[in-house]
């Protein structure tokens, strides 16, 4: 059976791949995002993929009899690992360069997934929700994708092979059946389980499906429609409905599910009826369309590390000038790695072997340079100067562990030390909080008290409130109403004890990231939002105050006034400062241009949360003021993040430790004054 090409696909092709890139480039015009649904490019790629692959093994099933894995692989292995590869390689001095030892340790590790074909489970359980802002900083956040075709190449054909040989009858019907319990579970699982649904094949097989069922019938049937009156409404209608789905569908939706039909429907519809000729096949088959069709793969791998390594040297504002540049050298780049790369190796003229060699080559070397990168902590001692390297590694919030070797943060249970004491001491609050416990809790077991913790990331003590995903309806974490309900039993139970609270209350009173307003922006929206579960409080304010204020009827309260935050990473922006002819030595240079942020902005954003903590009065509240350790009237009223020894800046990403160990020095002052006045 002879293969047809059809140029229409690569023009749909370069449709798919531009949403992508233009979602990714977050183009906005006054403050709209213009492709809020471009990541539905992937999806069109899913499409494309299982219409393309099963065409080929049916066609070679259907003419033969037999199906050949050795040759199927070979032109998998030539279309995908060289060009990836590349990348990979051009990208890792790169990331080196621009990287923190701890990013620099999550790249390695992605890229060794990635070559494992498996990113989409490390991002998926490593906690990277996709569209979040932080992933916008992963290199080869988009890998996942390719990991989910990779393992569907694997997978298909021997589900293909052995049903056509021995359930040939029923090879529509499994594929049906399985485009049916996909998107079943599709759906469900995008409400109940929505990274877990985004990231993996199971969710995902449907639309790979529905390509596969387009094949099988063109196959069968000798060809598709036939109607002249068909061919020209239902491209249109697909057409359509996939630019409705690139400006009007969002990354709140449920996705993929039930609602990612309309879009997968106008794939097909294209797929089906397109012939030669209907107007819109002879557009998608023009030069430009087919061209950028040609080179989707290379611009889809090109473009997501083009873009992380210029936010993260922040040359990637929103401004008329800067991401044009780099979406021009995206295609530029793509260009070169397909002339020079993707195209030779898909050859036939020169042998697999001869490919096979050098791909296990660099993949030997990929899986080298990336271990020794991990095994070394990503090279900290010698990548960073005096400050970052005593600040190195990251994941404090994860040092203080129970007698079970369980993480205290985030953990429902919380932790309990020294239990033989009667004096307990508990701190309460969100990974602000869970970045002093490690620190603290050897301070206050010196002093012979029972340490207690009860620390969640993103949760404050608002009882009557729950925190949920906008996206999902669906708790976030553990932060419920049972688990506020369950704490302050406990807390009630536990009269004359010291209780701490605190976290980043602008952040939950005002439901946005940091805005320095001097270019320092932490983040979009937070897109994430408390709704109440009881009608006992209008506001979370309101639960804040009575709540503490009965709790501190029997029990000493000190209370964590908001600590300034930065707006900049500050170890990322301190790290970029350093230059990187000397990125290789160890501390041979120390920052001068210090990182500071408004003391004016810091009151005005702290505002509401100081009024709040001011109102709850009692003979047993006690306040810390961290603002008075990082901000200086003197200096211009500023906010200091590090001198010339020690980084103590606060914020969501990365807590230093000098500053928890600042601030726990005010906590233990003020510990102090309770014994005293005890005494």
């Amino acid at each position: 059976m002879k293969f047809f090409y059809r140029p229409e696909i690569d023009g749909l092709r370069a449709i798919a791949v531009c949403a992508v890139i233009l979602y990714h480039a977050q183009i906005n015009i006054s403050g709209y995002e213009l492709f809020k649904g471009g990541f539905i490019g992937v999806d069109i790629f899913f499409v494309i993929s299982g219409y393309l692959i099963t065409s080929i093994i049916l066609k070679e099933l259907v003419t033969t009899g037999s199906f050949s894995f050795k040759y199927f692989y070979e032109r998998r292995i030539r279309r995908i690992l060289p060009a990836l590869l590349f990348v990979m390689l051009i990208s890792l001095p790169f990331a080196w360069m621009y990287l923190l030892p701890y990013d620099l340790i999550d790249f390695s590790k992605s890229i060794l997934f990635s070559l494992g074909f498996s990113s989409n489970f490390y991002f998926h359980y490593s906690g990277q929700l996709y569209g979040a802002e932080n992933g916008l900083l992963k290199a080869f956040l988009h890998t996942w994708s390719l990991s989910v075709e990779e393992q569907f190449y694997i997978l298909f054909p021997i589900v293909i092979l052995f049903t056509f040989r021995y359930f040939k009858k029923y090879l529509i019907h499994i594929l049906i059946l399985g485009f049916v319990i996909s998107i079943g579970l599709a759906d469900w699982a995008s409400r109940n389980h929505p990274s877990f649904n985004f990231y993996v094949l199971p969710t995902r097989g449907w639309e790979l499906i529905a390509g596969s069922i387009l094949a099988f019938f063109e196959i069968t049937k000798g060809h598709r429609s036939k109607s002249k009156r068909l061919n020209v409404i239902f491209p249109i209608v697909g057409i359509l409905l996939i630019i409705h789905s690139i400006f009007f569908f969002d990354d709140s939706m449920f996705h993929p599910s039930f609602y990612t039909l309309s879009p997968i429907a106008g794939v097909c519809l294209l797929i089906w009826f397109l012939d030669e000729n209907v107007v819109l096949t002879r557009i998608l088959s023009t030069k430009l369309f087919v061209s950028t069709g040609l080179i989707s793969y290379s611009l889809y791998l090109w473009h997501y590390p083009t873009f992380a390594f210029a936010r993260i040297n922040e040359l990637f504002d929103d401004n008329i000038i800067e991401k044009p540049i780099f979406v021009l050298i995206t295609i530029i780049l793509s260009i070169i790695s397909y002339k020079l790369i993707e195209k030779p190796a898909r050859k036939k003229k020169i042998k697999f072997n001869f490919i096979l060699v050098q791909i296990l080559f660099f993949y030997c070397i990929l899986i080298i340079l990336n271990f020794v990168i991990i095994l070394n902590n990503g090279f900290y001692k010698n990548r960073t100067n005096e400050i970052l390297s005593k600040d190195f590694p990251k994941n404090h919030l994860q040092y203080l562990k129970n007698s079970n070797n369980q993480i205290c943060h985030d953990n429902i249970h919380g932790c309990r030390f020294n239990t033989d004491s009667n004096k307990k001491v508990f701190m309460i609050g969100d990974s602000h909080m869970a970045s002093l416990i490690f620190d603290f809790k050897n301070r206050i077991v010196e002093k012979n008290y029972q340490f207690l913790t009860s620390t969640f990331g993103g949760c404050l003590y608002f009882p009557g409130f729950e925190k949920k995903v906008i996206k999902t309806k669906k708790l976030f974490g553990n932060c419920g109403d049972d688990y506020h309900k369950q704490l302050k039993r406990k807390l009630l139970k536990n009269k004359n004890s010291i209780i701490i609270f605190g976290g980043r209350l602008p952040l939950y009173i005002d439901n946005t990231f940091f805005n320095n307003q001097e270019g320092g922006i932490e983040g979009k929206d937070i897109k994430l939002k408390y709704y109440p579960s009881t009608k006992k409080y209008k506001n979370i304010q309101k639960s804040f105050k009575n709540e503490i204020t009965e709790i501190s009827m029997n029990n000493k309260v000190i209370l964590i006034y908001p600590i300034p935050e930065a707006g900049w990473h500050v170890p990322r922006k301190i790290f970029h400062s350093i230059p990187k002819k000397l990125v290789l030595l160890k501390n041979y240079f120390e920052p001068k241009n210090f990182i500071t942020t408004s003391y004016k902005v810091y009151k005005e954003r702290s505002k509401t949360s100081f009024e709040l903590l001011d109102s709850i009065k009692g003979d047993n509240i006690y306040r810390v003021y961290p603002h008075t350790l990082f901000c200086d009237n003197i200096i211009k009223n500023r906010c200091l993040t590090h001198d010339d020894k020690d980084i103590f800046y606060f914020d969501t990403d990365h807590p230093s430790i000098k500053g928890a160990e600042m601030i726990n020095d005010l906590i233990m002052k003020e510990i102090k004054k309770i014994e005293l006045e005890s005494n």
